[in-house]
């Protein structure tokens, strides 16, 4: 199992804007596609005006299918740049679980979107 950190910096004033598009919009059309979502989170302590959410994959072929298929959808294509115009910075990461983290035991759909997320 891998799990993919994305982290983007929101523009200034543009936090709620970017978060209720997420919530009302965005996860409706990812969800499906990509599974798996282990969470999303804004900082409190840190950086600010930043947003980080991590989708767990099967392995890199996994993501790659999943990944292409949500780019291919017509819906994610016309959603994307209004999403988009709110990031002032991205920043994404593959991370892999230790064999003793409890992360690594979760179970990760690879199959269809059909099937049980984590």
């Amino acid at each position: 199992m891998i799990i993919e950190e994305r982290i983007y910096r929101i523009r200034n004033g543009r936090m709620g804007r970017y978060l209720k598009l997420v919530r009302d919009e965005g996860l409706a059309i990812q969800q499906p596609i990509l599974g798996n979502l282990i969470g999303y989170f804004t900082t409190d302590i840190g950086p600010l005006s930043q947003v980080t959410h991590m989708w767990a994959y099967a392995d890199l072929n996994d993501r790659a299918r999943r990944r292409q298929q949500l780019a291919d959808d017509p819906r994610w294509q016309e959603f994307l740049p209004r999403l988009s115009e709110n990031i002032e910075q991205a920043e994404n990461r593959i991370l892999v679980p230790t064999d003793f983290s409890p992360l690594r035991h979760l179970p990760v759909s690879a199959g269809s979107s059909e099937e049980k997320m984590l």
